[in-house]
C-alpha cells in the first residue's frame, strides 16, 4: 500500500510537523502492527485511515511511536491533504469518525480548516517541581488534557530547555497521567502572530513536537479570553522547524486552519 509524509501546518517543505499515512483500508489491522509500523516510521504520529461507504467519511486513528493517541491535529490535517490532494476527493469537506468524535476537514483557501472540540483549561496552583523541571517560573499554569505553562514572554519560550524526565513526572500527578506539557506566552509586539507556544511531549514518548493541533484546543480558548477575540495566530517554535496555525474559537469548538505539503509518496512493502 502506498503511505506518504506530510509537513502539516506548513505552507513550505521541512516546516510544520511531520505525519505519516496510509491509504485508506477496508478494515483495521492488528493494533499491535499499527503500533510496529508507526515506531518504525518514527515520527510524530502514522494516521491509518479506514474506507466506509461514504466516499467523505473515513475511520481514523493514529499512533505515536509509543501509543496509540485519542486526537491529534496535525496528522487530521495531512490525512485531510492526502485525500484532497493525492487521491483527488472530490467532496469539499470530510468527516473523519475518531475516538474524539466526528472531525472535519475541510479545504480553505489554499489550506484546510478542521474543525476540532474545545478543551478549555481549568487555572490550578503552579504544581510542585514544575520551575525546576522547566528551568524558568511559570507566570500562571493551566490544566485540560494537557498541563499549559503561560511564561512571562516570548524569550522564555524559546529559551526554554526543560528537563524531560523531571517534566514527565511532574505533568503526569497534574493531569491524570498524560505527562505533556505545553508553554506559551504573548508574543512580541509587531509580529506577525499573537501567541508564541511548544509543546513537550514525552508522555507520549515524543521529547518535543513541532507543531500540534490538540494543544491549541486548550490554547485557543484560554487566549482568545486573554485579547479579547476569537481568533488567535498562533506561532509553534520548534527549533529549527516552526508551524503555523490559524485558530477561532467557536463556541465549544476550535476551527484550526493551516497548509500542508508532501515531501514523499512511497510504497510499504510489508503486508497487514
Amino acid at each position: 500500500m502506498r503511505q506518504w509524509t506530510i509537513d502539516a501546518f506548513a505552507a513550505a517543505a521541512f516546516r510544520g510537523n511531520q505525519a505519516c499515512v496510509l491509504e485508506p483500508m477496508a478494515a483495521w489491522p492488528d493494533a499491535a502492527w499499527m503500533q510496529a509500523l508507526a515506531a518504525e516510521n518514527n515520527q510524530a504520529e502514522t494516521a491509518f485511515l479506514l474506507r466506509t461507504n461514504d466516499p467523505a467519511r473515513f475511520g481514523l486513528r493514529w499512533f505515536t511511536p509509543a501509543l496509540e493517541v485519542p486526537l491529534c491535529g496535525h496528522a487530521t490535517l495531512a490525512s485531510g491533504h492526502v485525500l484532497f490532494s493525492e487521491l483527488g476527493a472530490a467532496a469539499d469537506k470530510l468527516t473523519f469518525d475518531t475516538q474524539s468524535g466526528p472531525l472535519t476537514v475541510r479545504r480553505a483557501g489554499e489550506g484546510y480548516e478542521m474543525d476540532f472540540p474545545a478543551q478549555p483549561p481549568t487555572k490550578v496552583a503552579i504544581p510542585t517541581g514544575l520551575a525546576d523541571a522547566l528551568g524558568v517560573e511559570p507566570v500562571e499554569v493551566w490544566a485540560s488534557t494537557y498541563l499549559v505553562a503561560v511564561l512571562k514572554d516570548e524569550a522564555a519560550v524559546h529559551a526554554c530547555a526543560p528537563d524531560l524526565a523531571a517534566l514527565e513526572a511532574v505533568s503526569s500527578g497534574a493531569t491524570g497521567g498524560r505527562g505533556n506539557v505545553g508553554i506559551a506566552a504573548l508574543a512580541d509586539p509587531g509580529r506577525p502572530y499573537d501567541v508564541v507556544d511548544r509543546f513537550f511531549a514525552p508522555g507520549s514518548g515524543i521529547p518535543e513536537d513541532p507543531a500540534t493541533g490538540s494543544l491549541h484546543t486548550i490554547l485557543t480558548p484560554l487566549f482568545a479570553d486573554k485579547l479579547g477575540r476569537a481568533w488567535v495566530r498562533f506561532l509553534q517554535a520548534y527549533p529549527g522547524r516552526g508551524g503555523d496555525l490559524d485558530c477561532e474559537l467557536a463556541g465549544d469548538r476550535v476551527l484550526l486552519r493551516g497548509q500542508a505539503v508532501t515531501v514523499l509518496d512511497g510504497t510499504l512493502r510489508v503486508a497487514s
